[in-house]
């Protein structure tokens, strides 16, 4: 969604209110596609002093792999973001400022890479997930397969096979 800047301070209330949802189905977010449901957006623009002040709450969806036994964990994110847009700097003073270098923004390419950035790197299914088997790939949560998954040193193999003698 674009919204024009100088829209923003001719506007009665120097202010715009933006409500919509965004198909992010497509975006990936390393190896996955996180987004299976249509995003929320809902905020506003707000014209202040020169700059404008976008306030947004983000809500998705987002189902990902657990990071030990790559079973899909669907979970609900929420995400409040506060971001000052710029047309000019002074000072070089852009700690907390977003340059932009046209009238109109698109909101879509300054509220995506906050979710993304937010999302969480490491997902599990439950704290105590067991993971997969090393050897077998068995989904241990399920039950044990069976493996011998003691790890032999392999500069001690030698003296294993002489152990077993």
């Amino acid at each position: 969604m674009k919204i024009s800047l100088s829209e923003v301070a001719a506007s009665k209330s120097q202010k715009i209110d933006f409500d919509y949802c965004l198909d992010l189905s497509q975006e990936e977010v390393g190896f996955e596609k996180p987004f299976r449901e249509p995003v929320h957006l809902v905020g506003s623009v707000a014209s202040k002093r020169g700059a404008s002040q976008l306030d947004a709450v983000i809500e998705a969806r987002c189902t990902q792999a657990c990071a030990r036994c790559l079973t899909p964990v669907t979970y609900d994110k929420r995400l409040e973001v506060s971001l000052m847009l710029v047309r000019r700097v002074d000072n070089d003073e852009l700690d907390d400022m977003i340059l932009v270098e046209s009238d109109e923004v698109d909101l879509d390419e300054l509220l995506v890479p906050e979710l993304i950035l937010d999302m969480d790197m490491v997902v599990l299914c439950r704290e105590d997930c067991k993971g997969l088997c090393p050897k077998c790939g068995k989904n241990l949560n399920e039950g044990d397969c069976g493996c011998d998954r003691r790890e032999i040193d392999p500069r001690l193999a030698k003296l294993q096979t002489i152990l077993n003698k």
